[in-house]
């Protein structure tokens, strides 16, 4: 389980949140913009320091302000995938994928390259790539760090539809295939139904609702995000 208690003031947002959530399957994090969706996984991630409250991720503690715990983000296991796929321009797919990797599992980087369908881009540098072959990169990049739990924000956003529509494939495989839990930031209700088992609604920082994602369709909070034809 992922026990989230957390509170940090964040400009005119003040993000409170309270989260149990599964260590297992995807889960949907979605929300209007500027409503704390990203400040929330950043606060999980460790880029962000909370006020005060804990989060403990199975039987770790990665933060409790009453204990003075804050782990930096080198210490958590958790795996970031930006918007934008931020590899290093001047190393090969290759090095992208190793790089800061200190356990050289070259069964896992294999596993890994065999998912996402990229063996073929290994000496390929990123300049050549498209934006949807770079978001797969930088999956693998973060699933080779074998992390507790890998944080995805609108790993979709940046990208045109047809580029689109080539990555998510691998993220339905990734959904099916990688026991590693998944919070996934987005916008997309499509991406939602597609790829999430759990799902959680925040509003102004705070969480509107939460649990599977047939029941937080069929909810009252979702009805005004949900087109009319699919309501009963």
């Amino acid at each position: 389980m992922l026990t989230i208690d957390v509170q940090k003031v964040l400009g005119s947002l003040e993000l409170d949140i309270k989260l149990d959530l599964p260590m297992q399957g995807i889960t949907a994090i979605f929300g209007r913009s500027g409503t704390g969706k990203t400040s929330l996984i950043n606060v999980l991630s460790g880029l962000s320091k909370p006020d005060k409250g804990s989060i403990q991720l199975g039987d770790r503690i990665l933060c409790d302000s009453a204990k003075g715990i804050f782990l930096p983000p080198e210490k958590r296991k958790i795996g970031y995938v930006f918007q934008d796929a931020r590899l290093f321009p001047h190393y090969t797919v290759a090095g992208n994928l190793t790089y800061g990797c200190c356990d050289k599992d070259q069964t896992h980087f294999d596993d890994v390259v065999r998912l996402l369908g990229i063996d073929s881009l290994l000496q390929r540098y990123p300049s050549s790539l498209s934006g949807g072959e770079k978001q797969r990169v930088a999956i693998g990049r973060a699933l080779l760090m074998k992390p507790d739990m890998l944080l995805m924000d609108e790993p979709l956003a940046s990208l045109d539809l047809p580029r689109k529509q080539e990555l998510m494939p691998y993220l339905e495989k990734l959904a099916k295939q990688v026991n590693t839990p998944i919070l996934y930031v987005t916008h997309s209700l499509d991406e939602i139904l597609r790829l999430a088992d759990f799902m959680v609604m925040i509003n102004k920082g705070q969480v509107v609702v939460a649990g599977n994602v047939n029941s937080v369709w069929g909810s009252p909070e979702m009805r005004p995000w949900v087109p009319a034809k699919e309501q009963s």
